[in-house]
């Protein structure tokens, strides 16, 4: 870690649908998508937090109640947080152009809410700063290069070349942006006041053409967006597998790689097989087995015989005897049928009142 960034304020993208996770986002916000029983926006925030940053904007939009009464001030992260609750999509661009005055004071730097990210910001902020950038935007090399903009640099950093989200036969680099930028309050300048505005579809391209001095900071921090559903399950596994620096997995270590919380009762005839977390308040029935890679969340009940393996269930979902599941992702409150079997599916079900 290279310094503190407490002079610096940040603003936090919150505002997406989420579409390429429906429907576990359909009717909740994507922010709030657990990874390992921990909300993906809290591994961005705790990630600000450790390199100085004390102030952040954040911009919601679906779901923002719930977002704002997880969050709430912000300070058990020790921060203060400033909210702008959007009545329509504005943009990446657009949604910062409300904060325009609170970001009018120097270099600020924009994250994104719903991935998860170990990139040093203070590092990132030395390098604009060194090279008196007017913007910086944080690349990672990938071996996909489909769903993200590619960006080229030279060997002075200085980006000459991006698309975004490419066909194969435009892809020229492997470094991806990550959406994590650092901007100086001229930036301002190039975003329209009372429209949508994107960051890559109209200001990255409007700043290369005017041969604004704008430099790429190649990371190999950790970083994987959560953009779809083979990218969620995915991030689970990173966690698990320790390929975060800071995963602070909740619960007790009972044995290597597995984690339980509080006031949970398996029976002594379940199989629990690492690396996997059981959250808080569980009930995990007799003969039971919960396989490699699977979170379970607060307050799940699985039923006698049940089978889940490298599977992600949500807060309340109640799994019924005999249910083998492999790969899937089970919503909050839903419920799997009794003697049911799937594989690689999204379940959810409401439970009847």
């Amino acid at each position: 870690m290279s310094g503190s960034l407490s002079h610096i304020k940040a603003m936090m993208m919150s505002a997406g649908l989420g579409t390429r996770l429906y429907p576990l986002t359909s009717k909740y916000p994507k922010p709030l998508v657990p990874i390992v029983n921990k909300p993906v926006i809290d591994y961005a925030l705790d990630n600000a937090r450790r390199h100085g940053v004390r102030e952040i904007a954040v911009n919601l939009y679906h779901c923002p109640h719930y977002v704002q009464s997880h969050l709430g001030d912000g300070s058990r992260w020790g921060l203060r947080l400033h909210y702008s609750v959007e009545k329509r999509l504005w943009g990446t661009a657009g949604g910062v152009k409300r904060f325009e005055k609170f970001f009018s004071d120097g270099t600020f730097v924009v994250l994104s809410g719903d991935g998860l990210s170990e990139i040093d910001l203070a590092d990132v902020v030395a390098f604009h700063r060194s090279h008196r950038s007017f913007a910086t935007m944080v690349l990672k090399p990938v071996t996909s290069r489909f769903e993200y903009g590619v960006t080229l640099v030279n060997r002075k950093n200085r980006i000459v070349r991006f698309i975004e989200k490419p066909k194969w036969e435009d892809v020229f680099s492997n470094t991806v942006n990550t959406g994590v930028y650092v901007f100086e309050p001229g930036i301002f300048r190039y975003i329209p006041s009372g429209r949508e505005c994107d960051f890559a579809q109209n200001v990255w391209p409007r700043l290369l053409k005017e041969r604004k001095p704008i430099f790429g900071y190649v990371t190999q921090d950790y970083w994987r967006d959560v953009g779809n559903l083979a990218e969620y399950r995915q991030a689970h596994r990173d966690v698990l597998d320790g390929r975060m620096k800071y995963p602070s997995i909740a619960g007790q270590e009972v044995k290597p790689s597995v984690w339980v919380g509080e006031n949970v009762r398996i029976d002594k005839r379940v199989q629990l097989q690492g690396p996997c977390v059981i959250g808080d308040h569980c009930v995990i029935g007799r003969g039971s087995v919960i396989g490699p890679y699977t979170t379970i969340g607060d307050h799940v009940r699985i039923g006698p015989s049940s089978t889940v393996r490298g599977g992600v269930v949500w807060n309340k979902a109640v799994i019924s005897n005999g249910a083998y599941l492999n790969d899937c992702i089970v919503g909050y409150d839903s419920k799997v049928a009794k003697n049911s079997s799937s594989l690689f599916s999204v379940i959810i079900r409401r439970q009847e009142l």
